[in-house]
């Protein structure tokens, strides 16, 4: 992110770590959201939840710092050998939360189930062509053409113990499409600052400190309870109560409410993630519709008609309740490498709207279902509500298929929708390359693994590509640049707004948070 925009959306950040500088006595310390974590498989899951989540348990060769730096972690140093290779010095001393010593095998092993059947890993790192062993301690990798933001990209390259994912019938990733388990979908053995020691899903999962921890630990926490709770008012009354420390999906109806109570304090900011309507474009004919015999949205002035149909101004007041951010573009401005110049929207229009329907065959318009989250996102199912009572107007009839996140997310991976609700924060990344590689570029075994409506362009796709290598990040930016007005054009999307993070707790405890919504449970600390 830029220097200066980091610095103002962390400034309520740091606010809250000043309040808990001092370090504390030993504490436990018991959080809830609004969903529960989908599986403890580190490869198995693009959950942007769960991926924070393990992020606390297992750790990857470098890390995003809460100021979404990239820092050192299981490699204490890196370095560039040639423009496809680089070379890391793995840290010594490294062990799992079975006592296993962590080296180069465990980053092959890792490595070869990332590739294997099951995972969805793999998508992040589809630039990597090779890694190699040269010693216990040294491992390259190397890319099939220069990639300078390697490191960005291998932040959730989550490492495994070789021998613990062999006895525990773990070698491959659980498919979760398919409702698989294995031995890594329950129980967990990572690197990181905390260990699993209870799960129970859907109810609570319990982690302690790993005693070994290779990093000087911040935080002061003896025990960690994470309890999913769905319902926005129970979290509240929780968080009131005392039942629990703190809560990181406020609705945003309670924040002026918990304003108001001093035992309490917020900390909220713009979040990294744009919430968008997506399209199927695969099928000939749509799976939820009363169209027969063709697919409306390979039609243009469809799409066009449904994005000047939606007023994101009344989303944003009546919704979002004035804090969410416009989005006129699929990546937040926020992220390394977005052209904030283009996050403009074209204007609402819902007469231009109707005119555009009839110009395409449909002068009385259309029935289509949408598949929406109703417990994923900041007030999603709202969201789409809103959007249904716009889209009526102009004569599309929407059918809200509106389910919990194990069930959204299983029909929008499995691809059984004609539209939908989806977000992207731009992450493991923060840059704008994430979004244009995973969600909007062509569907293949290493890119486009959430571009589930299958939209594709090759002279995007190409732009996509050089981006990928470019040599300076002036040209990098420049050929995002043309990749995105290419997409904008095609209305190949309807990005609606940037979603607000609002997380509070009970009085002196320091959360840290940052714009890329993820709590890091080794920064917490509690008075």
């Amino acid at each position: 992110m830029r220097p200066l925009a980091l610095a103002a959306l962390l400034a309520g950040g740091l606010a809250m770590a000043a309040m808990g500088a001092a370090p504390a006595a030993a504490k436990s310390f018991t959080w809830a959201y609004n969903a529960d974590v989908l599986t403890l498989d580190p490869h198995s899951s693009n959950n942007t939840f769960t991926n924070t989540f393990l992020g606390n348990v297992y750790e990857a060769l470098v890390r995003h710092n809460d100021r979404i730096e990239i820092e050192p972690a299981l490699a204490e140093s890196w370095e560039r050998t040639s423009p496809t290779v680089w070379r890391f010095n793995l840290r010594r001393g490294v062990v799992f939360h079975n006592g296993e010593s962590f080296d180069a095998d465990d980053v092959l092993f890792t490595w070869a189930r990332v590739n294997g059947p099951g995972s969805l890993a793999r998508g992040l790192l589809g630039a990597i062509k090779e890694v190699r062993k040269l010693d216990s301690h040294t491992i390259e990798i190397e890319t099939h053409r220069p990639f300078p933001i390697l490191l960005a990209s291998i932040t959730q390259f989550f490492m495994m113990d070789e021998g613990w994912s062999r006895a525990n019938n773990a070698e491959n990733a659980a498919n979760l499409s398919s409702q698989q388990e294995s031995g890594a979908t329950r129980t967990a053995n990572g690197t990181g600052p905390f260990r699993i020691t209870e799960r129970r899903p859907d109810e609570r999962t319990v982690l302690e400190p790993h005693a070994r921890w290779w990093d000087t630990p911040v935080h002061n926490l003896t025990r960690v309870n994470f309890q999913p709770i769905r319902s926005a008012a129970t979290r509240t009354a929780s968080l009131l109560s005392g039942a629990i420390d703190a809560n990181v999906e406020v609705p945003l109806q309670d924040i002026p409410r918990l304003l108001q109570d001093q035992r309490v304090q917020m900390v909220e900011g713009p979040e990294l993630r744009t919430i968008y309507l997506g399209f199927d474009y695969e099928r000939d004919e749509l799976l939820y519709s009363d169209v027969r015999g063709q697919n409306p949205f390979r039609d243009r002035r469809v799409r066009e008609a449904i994005y000047r149909a939606i007023d994101v101004n009344a989303l944003r007041r009546t919704v979002m309740r004035e804090k969410a951010w416009i989005a006129g573009m699929m990546v937040s401005p926020f992220l390394t490498g977005a052209p904030a110049d283009l996050n403009e929207r074209l204007p609402y229009d819902p007469e231009a709207s109707r005119r555009l329907l009839a110009e395409a065959g449909f002068p009385n318009g259309f029935s289509v279902g949408i598949v929406c989250p109703n417990d994923r996102y900041v007030n999603d199912e709202r969201t789409c509500q809103a959007v249904a009572a716009m889209l009526s107007r102009v004569g599309i009839r929407l059918q809200l298929q509106s389910e919990p996140t194990n069930i959204w997310s299983r029909r929008t991976a499995t691809r059984d929708f004609s539209m939908y609700m989806l977000g992207h924060a731009g992450l493991p990344l923060a840059d704008a390359y994430s979004t244009l590689n995973e969600v909007l570029r062509t569907n293949s075994r290493t890119t486009g693994g959430l571009n589930y409506g299958r939209w594709s362009n090759a002279e995007f796709d190409a732009l996509v590509a050089q981006a990928a290598e470019a040599p300076d990040e002036t040209s990098r930016r420049a050929l995002i640049r043309q990749a995105l007005q290419i997409e904008r054009s095609e209305i190949a999307h309807i990005p609606l707004f940037q979603q607000p993070i609002a997380w509070a707790s009970r009085r002196g405890i320091d959360l840290r948070q940052a714009p890329d919504n993820r709590l890091r449970l080794w920064l917490v600390k509690v008075d």
